[in-house]
């Protein structure tokens, strides 16, 4: 019967390579895909390219993961997805050629996908009447034409079919949604038809299990960090299918753990309904999914269902929302909170007097409730034993110049305010935010090509 096993290599733009690397050289594997594309990603991408028209894409793709170990990878006949293409794509491929020739790989074929992109698009949609909604709030879409970086579709599996289909070593997309990269192979393999659902929606979720990197194998795990293995060693997941199984496992001799609970942590991750999880290629149900621990560090996944693909695609757009600055100041024990209480309602008193018309101030005390916001243990008892305590005091504004404001008020409190404050994390600077649109697009404005590209 046959088998074809996928691994997870890349988790986010950042990652370790440590386990790809591990992955490549150890396991028994026929394909790998790595995905480098959170949300904001591109945004940051396309700011760099505006700088550097040679920038926009991961570079360390080719640095840290091909040069590493992309020619054995080319020799064992292990193929490579990803959308480590970003907002240049062309320049990712030219970076991927320029190994690839320099290692005299010649025959090697770089297949790559198109069509992501489609911000020269935006007035004739606007003109047929596509509003734009705003999944997260209420806004009008012309408020931020004229401050847009990025607007990406998060495509599916076809084109990097296509290019699996002309024998392509690599594939490098942009914004493919992540599931894609992983479920294009397994249906390039196995021959599923277009409205193979159930079959598709399988291949999508072995994707969904493997995507994050670590995250499935131990990584970030709530249920039982401790007892994670070797975690400076961490192995990511493989999805190991066949026509009528899947099974989760990773390479031999590395950290990590495979279990029903690190996977069940990981299959429900940004579904927001398990019923409907809603991507480019099909409409996954798993509401009556099985996972089963069948091995050391092997569980199986069963009870995938799949319903036909939405009508709409996903897109990104990332647009300019204004600046910020953030300042901290840490106190020891004793009264620690209190005195960082005090601090904080000097700070404002001095930029009430100074004018200061922030858009948004927001003040929390690092070690208590920055993180927990509303919800942080306040009692009394809690706040006379903190050891220490961090104020930080974030400012918001659509003009820069309001930000500014706070910047030189900080550091003089070191002598000028409650006794033991130290300035933390140097002098603050303003700096840009980037904010996501996160909205819809019909399916048929988008054109979606594959390419081939072959070092002779």
């Amino acid at each position: 019967m046959k088998k074809i096993a996928i691994g997870g290599g890349q988790g986010f733009w950042g990652d370790s390579p440590d386990a790809a690397l591990h992955m490549l050289r150890h396991g028994d594997i026929q394909y790998m895909s790595c995905d480098y594309l959170a949300e904001l990603t591109l945004s940051i991408m396309a700011k760099q390219q505006v700088k550097d028209p040679s920038k926009g894409f991961a570079p360390d793709f080719v640095s840290r993961i091909l040069k590493e170990a992309g020619r054995e990878a080319w020799q064992k006949g292990i193929r490579i997805c990803t959308n480590a293409g970003g907002m240049n794509i062309s320049g990712c491929v030219d970076a991927i050629h320029d190994w690839a020739a320099g290692e005299k790989m010649k025959g090697y074929k770089i297949g790559y996908v198109t069509g992501d992109n489609i911000k020269d698009k935006i007035p004739k949609l606007l003109k047929d009447g596509w509003t734009f909604p705003n999944f997260d709030y209420d806004g009008d879409f012309h408020d931020i034409l004229d401050k847009i970086y990025n607007v990406n579709a998060y495509i599916g599996h076809e084109g990097i079919e296509g290019c699996l289909e002309q024998e392509a070593d690599v594939v490098i997309t942009g914004r493919a949604a992540d599931s894609a990269l992983f479920m294009a192979p397994l249906k390039h393999e196995f021959g599923w038809a277009a409205d193979d659902w159930d079959n598709l929606a399988r291949g999508i979720m072995a994707g969904h299990l493997l995507e994050c990197g670590g995250q499935g194998a131990g990584g970030n795990y709530m249920y039982d960090w401790r007892s994670v293995p070797r975690m400076d060693e961490l192995g990511f997941p493989i999805a190991e299918l066949t026509e009528d199984r899947m099974e989760i496992t990773k390479a031999p001799d590395c950290g990590g753990i495979i279990c029903e609970q690190s996977l069940k942590e990981q299959f429900l991750y940004e579904v927001l309904d398990p019923a409907n999880y809603l991507t480019p290629d099909v409409n996954v149900d798993i509401s009556h999914a099985t996972l089963t621990q069948v091995g050391d560090n092997r569980v199986r996944v069963g009870g995938i269902k799949g319903k036909p693909k939405p009508d709409t695609l996903k897109l990104c757009v990332g647009y300019h929302k204004g600046w910020k600055t953030v300042s901290m100041l840490s106190f020891a024990w004793p009264e620690a909170y209190e005195k960082a209480k005090y601090c904080g309602e000097v700070i404002m008193k001095k930029m009430k007097r100074l004018g200061m018309r922030a858009d948004d101030v927001h003040i929390s005390y690092i070690g208590l409730n920055s993180l927990h916001l509303g919800v942080a243990d306040m009692s009394e008892e809690t706040l006379k034993n903190l050891n220490e305590c961090v104020l930080r005091i974030a400012v918001f504004s659509e003009d820069k110049k309001e930000c500014a404001k706070i910047i030189p008020e900080i550091s003089p409190l070191q002598l000028n305010g409650p006794p033991g404050a130290s300035f933390f994390g140097g002098r603050a600077h303003v700096q840009e935010v980037m904010a996501l649109w996160p909205t819809i697009i019909p399916r048929d404005a988008v054109k979606v090509e594959s390419h081939i590209l072959e070092v002779k």
